[in-house]
């Protein structure tokens, strides 16, 4: 049974209790299985309703999702089908009269809820997609009930009971070592998540979980409502902003029906901070900037501050009732730094050097703010400004110099040509073929080129729009699992970059092309990863930004750049001086850099460490950097009013810190490239395919790193890549 995590929180690991009641829907509230024997439920033929959502999925590529086909008064008929559907598939192992074997009670747990898992899929992707308030208004009904549907497999006690027997006997059945982890994540999950409780216990804790996932839904519904509002300006106000970046706001504002002459900024980082970079006026830059920063912190409708508190409480309470100090210290039992104090030395030890450098960045922007007229101090949305300048002044370089270079659809065949160098994969695209989720959307078939098998069908969304979410993502339609017969991949990267005026070229930064690289590093780990049991078709919250950060490493390789960094008007590769300037200012801003994102990770694991849970964010927001000495001249990256990572969902709740554990490792495995005298060396490209992307979870991630490595990664290597000091 795969567990799908979906945006808003609700747990989609759903499947039910042994009731044998006819198919009615599900209701929201515990519903969990009598602890008293129930007799064998026979076999019920249910007819399934006339919904395309229910369809198997039928096409090219072993089936695609029906996109074009859904809409959202589809979902509450769809879901009630198919939990209940799954709770049959789940009554029938619990109620087994058989002895508990691996195969009648794992295996079939693992091939439980497909259909389910297929709805899922679609209704994770409305959510981050296409949220509108129809669709809302169904997920605020429909998460807390699958947050209970979800409570009634991993507290269903037959069920479990199977799985303990299992478990328990596991040393005599003859398993081999990939079965063996599999009974033992299995067991272990359902522990960590509350099964060996009492019934009564259970039901406390099946009603924290529903009011988590309506406290989650809450909450990204408040920080979409911000991230669509604008801030207008005149083209006057817009001195110093580059042409592209005028022409989206322009763009932005014909949308949005403004008056003739007006310009919309929105308030995305991918709008805000190229106005923060460029723009001259003071003004508009501290009004641009405190729009953005107060997302959900402005004590109206879409405040989110009472919803964190809320979502903090109910994370300590669960934990308590779980038997562990804090919601911190059972997240993190299923990664790899396993403790909080792990993550907190990792951090602790670069937080010093961060802070430093960022005073060195902040001493050398005020000199020259001195020098250009400038006597005030350097505040927050004086930042990206000034550093541009110094950029430019000690390097010769600047953002804008740079983006002629690094058009769009440049840097998606430069990710595709990558990975068939490292990895023998080819992307040909087939827009039009398959079904899409909107007009904008392109998909590109993906082969071997050994064999010209096809690994997978790779979705684009490139650009942002009212409904969906901000930032950078990545998400798995279906991953591969051979027990099921998923062979061919389903996945796609999804993007917030400013959709331009027609027949203007869409031209990004140094940093955007970075991010892209990151999220298609997503993208391959899951093309490539190889599995038979769904469980295994996941990895541990620290480990799977791993891969990612890897990519990252080959955009700014001789060999990417001199083919696909050209400009966007003469077709010239961008010149060796160009580059040259790029290589030297590599660790530039670093300090800026490392601050912003390392304040983020402490506050999570701090406010996540809190035994009751009782906290005022604002309060200990504040109370916080301060005790860490946070740099007056910024701000987190990710303030708590928005931090869409924490509170959309427990996905990186207490395990921000995981970008900085899985770093050591990217730059560790870049130095084993780099020694090797050929960063596009296929040995160990092959190596760590094999190893690293292929195999998911089915072994021990730590293992499997010193597997690759031949040692456990070394802290040295992402301190020299960013200038800090190694001792």
């Amino acid at each position: 049974m795969k567990r799908m995590v979906l945006a808003t929180g609700a747990l989609m690991a759903l499947g039910g209790c042994a009731t044998g009641k006819p198919y009615s829907g599900v209701e929201a509230g515990p519903a969990l299985v009598a602890e008293s024997p129930a007799p064998a439920v026979a076999p019920v033929t249910i007819p399934m309703p006339d919904n395309v959502l229910l369809a198997d999925w039928s096409g090219p590529y072993g089936g695609v999702p029906p996109w074009d086909r859904v809409k959202p008064s589809q979902f509450p008929e769809a879901l009630q089908f198919a939990v209940e559907e799954q709770r049959r598939e789940i009554a029938a192992i619990a109620d087994n009269a058989e002895a508990p074997t691996f195969d009648n009670s794992i295996v079939a747990l693992e091939k439980a809820g497909q259909r389910l898992n297929r709805v899922g899929t679609i209704y994770g992707l409305y959510s981050n997609n296409l949220s509108s308030p129809e669709f809302q208004k169904i997920r605020e009904e429909w998460d807390p009930k699958l947050s209970a549907a979800s409570d009634e497999v991993t507290l269903n006690p037959k069920l479990f009971q199977r799985i303990k027997a299992v478990y328990d006997t596991r040393a005599g059945l003859g398993l081999d070592a990939k079965q063996l982890r599999l009974v033992e994540k299995i067991y272990e999950g359902y522990v960590r998540n509350g099964a060996n409780l009492a019934p009564a216990d259970k039901e406390q804790l099946a009603t924290i979980n529903q009011q988590l996932a309506r406290a989650f839904g809450s909450f990204s519904d408040k920080l979409l409502a911000d991230e669509e509002k604008h801030t207008v300006a005149t083209v006057a106000e817009l001195n110093g902003l580059p042409k592209d970046v005028q022409s989206a706001a322009k763009a932005a504002a014909a949308e949005r029906h403004l008056a003739a002459g007006s310009y919309a900024i929105v308030n995305t980082r991918s709008s805000v901070d190229p106005v923060l970079t460029y723009a001259d006026n003071r003004a508009l830059r501290e009004k641009v900037w405190r729009e953005f920063v107060n997302r959900g912190d402005n004590g109206d409708a879409n405040d989110t501050n009472a919803t964190i508190a809320q979502i903090v409480e109910l994370r300590a309470d669960r934990a308590r009732l779980l038997g562990f100090s804090s919601h911190a210290a059972w997240r993190m039992q299923d990664t790899m730094a396993k403790t909080p104090d792990k993550a907190m030395d990792l951090m602790m030890r670069v937080w010093p050097a961060a802070v430093a450098r960022e005073k060195e960045e902040v001493a050398d922007m005020a000199a020259l703010a001195h020098k250009s007229g400038f006597k005030g101090r350097i505040e927050p949305w004086d930042y990206l400004y000034y550093a541009e300048k110094v950029r430019k002044a000690r390097y010769d370089l600047s953002q804008e110099e740079l983006k002629p270079y690094f058009q769009l659809d440049n840097m998606i065949q430069a990710m595709f040509w990558s990975a068939g160098e490292l990895y023998g994969y080819d992307f040909k695209e087939n827009t039009g073929t398959v079904p899409v989720f909107h007009p904008d959307v392109r998909t590109f078939e993906v082969t071997d080129r050994k064999d010209g098998h096809i690994v997978g069908e790779y979705y684009l969304d490139t650009f942002a729009r009212s409904g969906k979410r901000s930032g950078a993502w990545h998400e798995a339609y279906r991953p591969r699992a051979r027990l099921l017969g998923d062979t061919i991949v389903l996945n796609s990267n999804n993007n917030n970059f400013t959709k331009p005026a027609p027949g203007e070229p869409v031209l990004i930064s140094l940093d955007d092309a970075n991010t892209m690289f990151h999220e298609f590093g997503h993208a391959l780990h899951y093309l490539t990863l190889d599995v038979n049991y769904p469980t295994f078709a996941g990895s541990q919250r620290d480990f799977v930004e791993y891969p990612s950060q890897v990519n990252e490493n080959w955009l700014l390789t001789p060999q990417v750049l001199n083919r696909f960094a050209k400009h966007y008007q003469t077709g010239q590769p961008i010149p060796q001086a160009l580059v040259d300037k790029i290589e030297k200012a590599n660790r530039f801003n670093q300090g800026y850099a490392t601050v912003s994102y390392l304040s983020s990770a402490l506050v999570d694991m701090k406010l996540h460490l809190k035994a009751d849970g009782v906290v005022d964010p604002d309060a200990f927001e504040r109370e916080t950097l301060a005790e860490l000495g946070m740099p007056r001249e910024m701000v987190m990256r990710h303030r708590l009013p928005q931090f869409g990572h924490l509170f959309q969902s427990d996905s990186y709740s207490a395990g921000y810190y995981s970008y900085l554990w899985s770093e050591v490792m990217d730059a560790d495995t870049w130095a084993a490239f780099e020694a090797a005298g050929n960063v596009w060396d296929k040995t160990i490209a092959s190596r760590f395919k094999s190893i690293i992307l292929q195999t998911g979870n089915e072994t021990d991630r730590a293992e499997a790193y010193r597997a690759f490595r031949g040692r456990d990664p070394d802290v040295t290597a992402l301190l020299k890549r960013r200038g800090f000091p190694t001792n």
